[in-house]
């Protein structure tokens, strides 16, 4: 086999503690991951040069990605190649159904499927656990992607993960606002409220017992990033009160640093939504994820 393609799944977090500062400048956090439905396709080749192509589907909101080594893709198959001394080239193209820039894991996800694909071409494989391993060294939200986890605790920058048993497939209703947020200038604004306000950092969850269905996990769900950027931006907090008041809605909140927000609905609507949108923004319904998909060809 030349060519590996894959799904890359968008994540949503369903609690985010923000928590100590390293002397390295980046900060611990406590989060719980869930997988959704929603997803990129990416088609890995082994080839003589090495080359990136990124195409914006209906869903995505095409943006400039910037110089194409910066790309986490390309830099998780740059990283997959020096560990295993395998390919000399790649080529990697990449259709983008999950916004960018929007706390659903979009690039994390992408170099989390390049992992995936080139173990899967790779005439002597990794292994899971070198993949995460390498993963870990990419991002935050890296590793989690790269495992065949639904659902998971993830600590530390989000490396340290426990796999958790999944819960009952439930309806995801995304708002896509037509901005992202840069998550380096989401910490800073965090620390900066948290330098001239008393801020003590407590656990996400009253009790294990909490993680073992979705009213027990609403119960306890807080995303530390909220207060600073909807000061920043009051329209997402009005957007995701909407979302809080719908009749079928189980929680509703913002992912990682934002912009998209979420809600956790107990049934599939059987009519359009109808909700007051700031003109720009776009929904998207998909679902939690069922276990990791296997490759696609």
């Amino acid at each position: 086999m030349s060519t590996a393609r894959v799904q890359a799944q968008a994540k949503v977090n369903l609690a985010l503690r923000v928590l100590a500062r390293e002397a390295g400048g980046f900060h611990q956090i406590e989060t719980l991951f869930q997988r959704l439905a929603l997803a990129d396709v990416v088609s890995v080749h082994e080839a003589h040069t090495r080359a990136l192509d990124v195409r914006f589907g209906d869903s995505a909101r095409a943006v400039d990605l910037g110089p194409v080594e910066k790309n986490l893709a390309w830099r998780a198959a740059e990283a997959y190649a020096a560990v295993a001394r395998w390919p000399q080239g790649f080529s990697i193209e990449i259709e983008k159904w999950i916004p960018v820039g929007g706390g659903l894991g979009g690039g994390s996800a992408d170099a989390a499927a390049v992992l995936r694909a080139l173990d899967a071409l790779a005439p002597r494989p990794l292994g899971d656990a070198a993949l995460i391993d390498i993963a870990a060294r990419l991002g935050a939200d890296v590793a989690f992607l790269a495992s065949p986890s639904e659902l998971a605790l993830g600590w530390g920058r989000g490396e340290r993960l426990l796999d958790l048993p999944p819960l009952p497939e439930a309806p995801v209703l995304l708002v896509v606002p037509d901005f992202g947020v840069n998550t380096a200038e989401a910490y800073a604004a965090l620390a900066a409220q948290r330098a001239t306000h008393a801020h003590a950092v407590g656990a996400a969850w009253r009790s294990p017992r909490a993680l073992g269905g979705w009213t027990a996990i609403a119960a306890d769900a807080v995303n530390d990033f909220e207060p600073v950027i909807f000061d920043r931006h009051p329209a997402l907090a009005t957007v995701r009160a909407q979302l809080a008041a719908l009749p079928a809605a189980v929680m509703a909140m913002m992912s990682g640093s934002g912009s998209t927000l979420f809600a956790v609905l107990e049934t599939r609507p059987t009519a359009p939504m109808s909700m007051a949108l700031p003109t720009g923004w776009g929904m998207l319904l998909t679902t939690t994820a069922a276990p990791l998909p296997h490759d696609l060809s």
